[in-house]
């Protein structure tokens, strides 16, 4: 008979937890690093604090030890969704925050999964064409000479290769592979496990991708953009389904659905804020990884967002999803700043922080150089419609010192512009 399991509730980032912790249950923690941070406490027990991570985790060891862990986040789940599934082109975002009926975040997020792909599946399975390879007692579509070539004795089968119309492409395989995973989660209510596996018969004709396999491409176009909502919600539960530890290496399996909140926050801001700054004028460009900070080209610099004007950088913004006790930035946010405006030869430059009370902004002026950093927050507990206004009133301030006309004798000693 087995151990009853440990059940755990750590918050995000809050208040720390003490418990007592078997052998077991301390190797199911350790074989999953990253989700909490755990140190030792008086006593013989341990102390869990949150990692910026959100949702429910089951850890299993070969001697039957369990430990569920739930990683609650510190924003209400109506506002993670939509930071979660926003993008400036959905119609469809007032309908994601209201589908939030449940205050935990997985059985939301399922619900919500079936709610999207049931309204996408509504108007039918998106077919498409896909190149097939095979052998067959008849001619179908073209010969694949060179291989029909090199048979011997009877022409038949024939090594023909066309286009076949089917349901079986990358978009429904991806579907699929989704509703499967959200029907499996842990805590599930039955009503919403049975929705996502009725939709799951819909796919009839798809192939579900194995276990770990890679996610199909897709390229979004006139044809699936009806797709693209559920497609969305689909790829991130799927990326948050890698928890199995590589064969061999950890004493550990997982199963659940886990959210790297940091990323949910850059991605977030980075949709937002592209979509603010196209309006005004200014390019956005994420994650480029041609920038270097030294002459010799050995130091790499991935800013999150260079903003562009008429062809040329024009600022740099840094998300932040980081608590500020103090009026200042901590002095590494600020170097890391200050190194992207020296390499890109800007006299200006943003962080942006991921805050729960309000927004601010401070500015910082870097001595000798003249750099100014300034940092802003944005309140994620606001409501949607509150949340894109501050942005946008941040793509103002940001655009209001973006000039592209900043004179060569502006830019500090040693700054190249690209």
């Amino acid at each position: 008979m087995s151990a009853e399991p440990l059940r755990l509730t750590v918050d995000e980032s809050g208040d720390t937890v003490v418990c007592e912790l078997t052998g077991d249950q301390l190797a199911a923690l350790l074989a999953a690093p990253g989700l909490v941070r755990l140190s030792p406490a008086a006593g013989g027990r341990w102390r869990l604090a949150g990692n910026q991570k959100a949702g429910l985790v089951r850890l299993r060891t070969p001697s039957g030890a369990t430990v569920q862990l739930r990683l609650r986040p510190k924003l209400p789940v109506r506002n993670l969704l939509f930071l979660l599934s926003h993008s400036p082109t959905d119609p469809w975002l007032h309908e994601t925050v209201e589908a939030a009926e449940a205050d935990d975040l997985l059985p939301a997020l399922a619900d919500l999964l079936a709610r999207v792909t049931r309204r996408t599946l509504d108007s039918g399975v998106l077919h498409g064409y896909r190149t097939v390879e095979e052998e067959l007692p008849l001619i179908r579509g073209r010969i694949r000479t060179a291989d029909q070539l090199r048979r011997v004795g009877l022409p038949l089968p024939v090594a023909v290769r066309y286009d076949d119309h089917t349901p079986d492409i990358a978009e429904n395989r991806i579907l699929l592979a989704a509703l499967h995973r959200a029907a499996r989660l842990p805590e599930l209510p039955p009503r919403t496990g049975q929705a996502l596996r009725h939709l799951a018969h819909h796919l009839d004709g798809v192939h579900l991708l194995p276990p770990g396999a890679p996610l199909p491409r897709w390229t979004p176009n006139r044809l699936n953009s009806r797709y693209a909502p559920a497609l969305r919600l689909a790829e991130l539960l799927l990326a948050g389904r890698s928890l199995d530890p590589d064969e061999g290496k950890l004493p550990t399996t997982a199963d659940g659905f886990v959210l790297d909140m940091p990323a949910v926050f850059e991605q977030f801001l980075t949709a937002a804020l592209t979509a603010a700054l196209a309006r005004r004028g200014v390019r956005c460009a994420a994650q480029e990884q041609h920038h270097r900070l030294d002459r010799a080209g050995q130091v790499r610099l991935r800013p999150d967002l260079v903003l562009y004007r008429a062809g040329r950088t024009v600022s740099v913004v840094d998300a932040k999803y980081a608590a500020r006790h103090s009026p200042a930035p901590p002095t590494e946010h600020l170097y890391q700043l200050l190194g992207y405006c020296v390499a890109l030869g800007l006299p200006h430059g943003h962080l942006v922080y991921a805050a729960t009370s309000r927004d601010g902004s401070s500015e910082h002026v870097i001595r000798r150089v003249g750099i100014t950093v300034t940092a802003h927050a944005l309140d994620l507990g606001r409501p949607p419609a509150q949340l894109l206004a501050a942005v946008s009133d941040l793509a103002d301030r940001i655009t209001a010192v973006a000039t592209p006309d900043v004179a060569e004798a502006d830019v500090p000693p040693g700054a190249t512009r690209e």
